[in-house]
């Protein structure tokens, strides 16, 4: 006697048609989604984190103390931009993202706290935008902005 009863079909039965990539229910082909592949390159996921992280309250600066005064030197020469992503670096990967930050912290702010907010936004920035994993947001500390110091940025020598 024959066994008449079906058995489940499971992933590795399956027919080839039903084992192939997500198809689109109105054309029939791929969908859009599986479509070609996006790269984000490393200076626009630095523009990111730069812009996240000088929103945060308490944050003066972003880069270390050279590399303000070699930004600010740059930024004198005519037709030259100031740098968005000084202080900023951000290692990119297929699926996951690394970033490294030198801030400058007003005095008065809790250090821990500003740099709890600046990861907090950061990761969500670039989350949201790359679609990225972040792994981690490592916080230099590179100096602190007293009240009543000038920025070199805006020192004039003469008036």
């Amino acid at each position: 006697m024959a066994n008449t009863t079906s058995r489940p079909v499971t992933k590795a039965r399956r027919p080839a048609e039903e084992t192939t990539t997500q198809q689109d229910p109105k054309r029939g082909g791929p969908s859009p989604e599986s479509r070609g592949r996006t790269t984000i390159a490393e200076t626009v996921a630095e523009k990111i984190a730069a812009t996240a992280a000088r929103e945060v309250p308490g944050i003066h600066n972003l880069g270390s103390g050279m590399a303000r005064a070699i930004g600010g030197v740059r930024e004198r020469m005519p037709g030259a931009q100031a740098s968005t992503t000084r202080g900023v670096s951000v290692e990119v990967g297929e699926r996951q993202a690394a970033v490294d930050l030198d801030v400058v912290v007003d005095y008065g702010f809790p250090i821990t706290e500003v740099a709890t907010e600046v990861r907090t936004a950061v990761v969500s920035a670039m989350e949201r935008m790359t679609g990225l994993d972040v792994i981690e947001v490592n916080i230099a500390v590179a100096d602190i902005d007293l009240p009543g110091d000038e920025d070199d940025d805006n020192e004039q020598r003469v008036e």
